[in-house]
């Protein structure tokens, strides 16, 4: 699977770009705010429906204008397949893939796989477990339809049963036989999910370790620990444990809603021991692992997209990072840089099929 061709209207600072992509190596340069970023940002729009980094769709629209379009032609399985995303102002958000409009988003969630890296990814290390979670969920999604639909439905049940809570603390009495219709239908959906997850992270943590030693080139031992209160509990015993703990904060404070992550550096969690380095190393080997397991889960490679890769890595982490890309056979790949003759140069050393195309004040200057 490949992207073919790429345009935009109105998206960010792009009033209007369209360009023909290589099936290898697409190298977007240029200076700082210019527009590549929004480049990847838009095919992550092809394939997740959102921005990468903004939550409002509305953000997206290029000042002052009534509306966004994003389009991508793929070509999957020697197939011609076009995604379509538009967005007006004050109206619904439209997604459309061969001219057919989704009444669902989440349908479209797994069909044009992507991975990407970016340096916002920090966020994964340094906030909270709600952005762990998020991305967790989203990488297994992209392969796993039948976990997003169980997702979907947990987090409606964990809502509804939050409301009861708050309605009966508001009503001055406390229901436990309707909270026990919850509890049996919320636990055996958690307990799906925590499985999938827990299978999923035994498979990615060696090979995330292995990537990690590659880039590194040292003997630092990096580590992703599985926090979730099912490691330890039934969930079952637990919510009935927490009920009185429920009614008192008004939401249901167990469950695979509060799942977290575990970064490790040498055993201690590397937001507080790791160099910036060695953080953006980390998240990188992450995510270099994750494309490896969706590879293999989707028979098939997703697209790479990686943003700055190359800002906060020594040169030799640089070469290591460019020479996994000749060697493993990423399939299409993204890359953008605010240096071109870098970027030239990696991918001649590499001899590497590429395109490099020239961003400027939101538009492409030339391609080469």
């Amino acid at each position: 699977m490949f992207l073919a061709r790429l345009s935009v209207l109105n998206f960010k600072n792009h009033e209007d770009s369209s360009i023909e992509l290589s099936n290898n190596i697409n190298c977007f340069v240029g200076n700082n705010g210019s527009g590549k970023t929004n480049l990847l940002d838009a095919i992550h729009y092809l394939s997740f429906t959102k921005s990468y980094f903004n939550n409002q769709d509305v953000l997206n629209i290029k000042h002052e204008q009534p509306f966004l379009a994003v389009e991508g032609q793929f070509n999957k399985e020697g197939k011609e397949e076009v995604v379509h995303c538009g967005i007006k102002r004050g109206a619904k958000k439209v997604v459309k893939r061969n001219k057919k409009s989704y009444e669902r988003l989440a349908d479209h969630i797994g069909l044009f796989p992507l991975v990407m890296i970016s340096p916002t990814d920090t966020n994964l290390i340094l906030e909270g477990s709600e952005a762990r979670r998020k991305y967790l969920d989203a990488v297994v999604s992209q392969f796993d339809r039948v976990y997003l639909e169980q997702l979907i439905q947990y987090g409606k049940l964990i809502a509804q049963r939050n409301v009861v809570l708050k309605e009966m603390v508001k009503g001055g009495r406390f229901d436990n036989a309707t909270l026990d219709l919850y509890d049996e239908q919320i636990v055996p959906i958690a307990q799906q999910i925590f499985e999938k997850r827990k299978s999923f992270l035994d498979e990615l943590i060696p090979v995330f370790r292995a990537y990690y030693s590659n880039i590194s080139g040292n003997n630092e031992k990096v580590n992703i620990e599985y926090k979730s209160q099912l490691l330890d509990a039934n969930l079952v015993d637990l919510m009935l444990a927490n009920r009185e703990r429920d009614r008192l904060l008004q939401y249901t404070s167990v469950g695979v809603h509060k799942d977290d992550l575990l970064f490790q550096l040498d055993s201690f969690p590397i937001k507080k021991t790791g160099s910036q380095g060695q953080q953006k190393t980390f998240l990188m080997a992450l995510k270099l692992a994750q494309f490896d397991f969706m590879k293999a889960a989707l028979g098939y490679k997703p697209m790479l997209l990686l943003d700055d890769v190359f800002d906060k890595l020594d040169e030799n982490r640089v070469e290591q990072v460019m020479t996994l890309v000749d060697q493993h056979h990423f399939g299409q790949i993204f890359i953008t840089d605010t240096h071109p003759e870098r970027s030239v140069h990696i991918f001649n050393k590499i001899q590497a099929d590429f395109k490099v195309f020239h961003i400027k004040e939101g538009a492409v200057e030339k391609e080469e």
